[in-house]
């Protein structure tokens, strides 16, 4: 594991410790990249400690105390720094600051975009242009919304703990929605594949403190179910394979098995939504033996039941092309208006298969110039150079 692996992997319990005993948001990031730069100093020559998430926890807090010491202008500063130096060492395995720290950031009291991108920022140590990237804004628009959020917590009192049972379910969507992202976040780039499974290791926790909330379990099912994708779903050389080419010998049998039992027990409780109806949708996929076995009506089915975002709508004329053929598909997907860089793709795909090879071209090229992704990108190099090779 690099050093770069070891600090992705550490981030949000090394900072979700410190603001539970700081209290302070800012001091808590700040410490925390001196822990690293002192690590890059010191594990070359010494080697990587054998908890390097308590070394660095450990060396963040003693840099914590010195701050306090340092800046303190009065009573109240030196009593804080003295605290913080008889606080007893974190209890790693038994204590999640990173559950508090979801639910800190969750508080109703803050807008739904903050809590969202202030969890990311801080849980999972993304950067400011990533997360800005990801929000569709600015750099700078995203700087100044995480500083206002932050500020709110301080400002407001907000406090540092999994709410009472009472106030649970009005923290919920957001709470699922930054699990959610954080686990894509992860599934879509390998070089961050931990946020993945950290987003599943709290999803489970989130099951356990609120086992009654069906779309929390939906969710921990709906990752499950991608998870068990995730080694087949890029080439060797980085490109991305899509779902009718992926090898399901290879799919992880274990996770589809605990996917299908979760989203069985959850479904009972009729009180369907629409985590629970997007893993049904990946049961679907999960459970068909071969690309053509897929029940396609039912996906459409599926897909129309959830919001029409442009992603579902676009999703939904695929699985409708898929079941009815590609060009009822064709003729869908000209009804839909949006800019969704995966909709040439789509376009592509279809006039592939009705063999409308240089429109198909066209489409391709179209999708190629719009990819976000390496993935994306050698995929779609791939289908253009076939549709342009003469029949």
């Amino acid at each position: 594991m690099t050093y770069a692996e070891v600090f992705r992997a550490e981030w949000g319990q090394v900072v979700a410790t410190l603001i539970r005993v700081t209290g302070d948001w800012e001091l808590a990031e700040e410490c925390a990249q001196e822990a690293c730069a002192a690590a890059l100093e010191r594990w070359p020559r010494d080697g990587i400690p054998a908890k390097p998430g308590a070394w660095l926890t450990t060396v963040a807090r003693n840099r914590a105390i010195d701050w306090l010491r340092r800046e303190a202008v009065g009573a109240a500063k030196l009593q804080e720094a003295a605290v913080l130096t008889q606080e007893p060492a974190p209890a790693y395995d038994v204590q999640d600051d990173r559950l508090r720290l979801i639910f800190t950031c969750c508080h109703p009291a803050l807008a739904m975009e903050a809590r969202v991108a202030l969890t990311l920022r801080t849980l999972a140590g993304l950067s400011t242009a990533e997360i800005a990237k990801a929000f569709l804004v600015g750099e700078t628009t995203m700087s100044k919304r995480l500083t206002r959020a932050k500020q709110k917590i301080r400002h407001a009192g907000i406090p540092y703990r999994v709410p009472p049972a009472h106030l649970l379910p009005e923290r919920t969507p957001a709470v699922l929605a930054v699990l959610y992202l954080l686990f894509n976040e992860g599934y879509s780039d390998v070089v961050r594949s931990n946020l993945s499974t950290e987003a599943i290791r709290l999803a489970r926790l989130l099951v356990q403190l609120m086992p009654d909330e069906p779309e929390a379990a939906g969710l921990l099912a709906l990752m499950l179910f991608h998870d068990a994708r995730r080694e087949t779903r890029l080439a060797a050389d980085g490109a991305l394979i899509t779902l009718d080419e992926q090898d399901r010998t290879r799919w992880d049998g274990v996770l589809i098995t605990e996917a299908e039992a979760l989203l069985d027990r959850t479904l009972q409780l009729g009180r369907p939504g629409p985590y629970q109806v997007q893993a049904a949708i990946a049961a679907c996929h999960a459970t068909a033996r071969t690309a053509t076995d897929t029940d396609w009506p039912q996906i459409a089915a599926l897909y129309a039941r959830l919001p029409q975002t442009p992603v579902v709508a676009l999703n939904r004329v695929v699985a409708i092309g898929m079941a009815d053929g590609p060009a009822v598909g064709l003729q869908l997907l000209e009804q839909l208006s949006t800019d969704y860089y995966l909709l040439p793709a789509v376009r592509a795909d279809f006039l592939r298969r009705l063999s409308r090879r240089g429109e198909a071209a066209a489409a391709y090229r179209e999708a190629l110039e719009l990819a976000t992704t390496d993935g994306d990108r050698k995929y779609l190099a791939k289908r253009l150079a076939e549709v342009s090779v003469p029949s």
